[in-house]
């Protein structure tokens, strides 16, 4: 193991004069804040009296063509369901506007919406996410593309809602 040389005298007084005028810096290290396990309780117990069943992951990033409008089938789903729903054959049976919603709150009304969606049998879902700073318009495809009962999604047709909403497909359990 090597000693580090100790300073000479003259070293240590440049050193003295190079920092002369300073003053000795307070602690700032921010401690991350621990939750109780009785809180991270009382919040997934709240979200299952919701009925939110499914998280939707921020990281996860699926892979969506991105020329063209937001679209997206799962693999063991035909692509002609993406053409019905591009065509406006499906009609929504449901409408969700997450205008003005943060992405908290944006994620969890989804959530919701997919949870009602399996409780009533409805099969189609028009998800209204507007235009504004895009932040929903990039999300909402990601967290879709998560949850196991979507089939499809795709650009809404004008009628519906155009650039700033979503058609869903969901497949349902009888």
């Amino acid at each position: 193991m090597k000693k580090t040389p100790s300073l000479t005298d003259d070293e240590s007084q440049l050193f003295r004069d190079a920092i002369k005028g300073t003053r000795k810096i307070k602690q700032d290290t921010l401690r991350a804040e621990l939750r109780p396990v009785k809180q991270k309780r009382e919040m997934r117990e709240s979200r299952e009296m919701l009925g939110v069943g499914h998280f939707f992951s921020d990281e996860y990033q699926p892979h969506l063509d991105e020329e063209g409008p937001t679209r997206y089938v799962r693999e063991d789903v035909s692509k002609f369901e993406l053409k019905k729903l591009k065509r406006g054959l499906y009609p929504p049976e449901i409408y969700l506007d997450l205008h003005g919603m943060n992405q908290n709150q944006a994620k969890q009304e989804l959530a919701a919406l997919l949870s009602l969606c399996q409780k009533e049998n409805i099969h189609v879902a028009s998800v209204m996410h507007g235009i504004g700073k895009h932040i929903l318009k990039q999300r909402i495809p990601s967290w879709l593309a998560q949850h196991p009962n979507v089939r499809a999604f795709h650009q809404a047709p004008r009628e519906w809602g155009g650039d700033s909403a979503i058609l869903v497909l969901l497949e349902i359990e009888e």
